[in-house]
């Protein structure tokens, strides 16, 4: 049975609540505190509801080395050229930087929380007693990793990039073996940009389905657009990387978006949640005074008792105040009882 909500730092999400949105630093504090502080306080002012860090080491990571197996060297990735190890030491955050913006995050209402990539990163996590974890695609295959957070006993969030659906059950299996039941997988398409054609929002609710557990969004794509469809198809929770200006660069600056835009994702996905609502068919509440507006019967010229009804004296016009219109056919040919004015709705005692 699906968990109808989770609850970190008393911020409750799922599918009753408005959608859960993440800021998502990586790498674009561009090796400056003041700057990642500054990201912090924008993100704030945006309105997004968390604020997400990643925590490791060049060494942790990889090795330090620039041979073909340590090299990106695919034509299309944003880091051509780059050994991981440089690659991961230019992206990664200080450790000492973690408290400083973690308290700012706290002054600010938003949690703080961050994606630990290997043990002992899970271990400096516990220490700053994050309320939440997160688990990144590339690291979704690491099962001792997965059941080390699992077994903090925090709610878990995990991407699902790459994974193959028996590598994700897998991975919800070890979860909840190591005795998390409040975990959430994101839908992810780990290439940097992502394609809005290699997004597949539909696998949202099939995800929720096979796996009985909330399933959100962690978004590669430019712009607000596969966000907002993803609430639409029953997203509870969107994460997006995040920076102050593209132009400043930054790693992960050329698909992340600026204040403004993640302004408008938590004020876009917020309205399509709420217009999600429930079936529901008839009137609505705000519909109720517009029902006088329908077309209905109406008599369009002055008439005599006795006389007979006809194509020129009865027309199915606005306002709503007469009989409908699927009586038209009835009333043609019938006579009036009375004298008629132009402009009377029709009613059975016409006739």
């Amino acid at each position: 049975m699906l968990i109808e909500s989770i609850a970190i730092d008393k911020k409750k999400i799922g599918r009753d609540y408005p959608p859960f949105v993440i800021a998502e630093m990586s790498g674009n504090h561009n090796r400056c505190l003041e700057r990642a502080l500054q990201m912090v306080e924008s993100a704030a002012k945006a309105g997004v509801h968390a604020f997400k860090l990643q925590t490791y080491t060049a060494d942790t990571m990889t090795l330090n080395l620039d041979n073909e197996h340590f090299c990106i060297n695919d034509p299309r990735s944003l880091w051509k050229g780059y050994s991981l190890y440089k690659l991961y030491q230019e992206a990664s955050t200080p450790w000492e930087w973690h408290k400083p913006i973690f308290k700012r995050c706290r002054d600010l209402g938003l949690i703080a929380f961050s994606t630990p990539f290997d043990e002992s990163a899970v271990d400096f996590l516990e220490e700053l007693d994050v309320p939440c974890y997160k688990i990144a695609s590339f690291e979704n295959t690491d099962l001792p990793l997965i059941s080390k957070i699992a077994k903090t006993g925090k709610p878990l969030i995990i991407s699902t990039g790459m994974a193959t659906l028996s590598e994700l059950d897998e991975a919800v299996s070890t979860i909840r073996k190591a005795g998390c039941s409040k975990f959430i997988l994101l839908k992810c398409t780990s290439t940097y940009p992502a394609s809005p054609a290699d997004t597949n929002l539909r696998t949202i609710p099939h995800m929720q389905q096979l796996f009985k557990c909330q399933v959100g969004l962690s978004d590669h794509t430019l712009g607000i657009g596969a966000a907002v469809a993803g609430i639409a198809l029953g997203a509870t929770v969107v994460e997006k990387h995040y920076t102050l200006s593209r132009a400043e660069g930054g790693v992960d600056s050329a698909f992340s978006l600026e204040p403004e835009e993640m302004k408008q994702l938590v004020v876009e996905t917020r309205r399509a949640w709420q217009a999600l609502g429930n079936i529901a068919y008839g009137p609505g509440i705000g519909e109720k005074s517009a029902l006088n507006l329908r077309r209905s019967l109406y008599i369009t010229e002055d008439m005599q008792k006795g006389d007979v009804l006809n194509k020129n004296n009865l027309r199915a016009i606005r306002p709503g105040m007469g009989l409908p219109p699927k009586y038209y056919d009835i009333f043609l040919g019938k006579k009036v009882t009375q004298n008629v004015k132009k402009g009377t709705p029709v009613s059975w005692e016409l006739i």
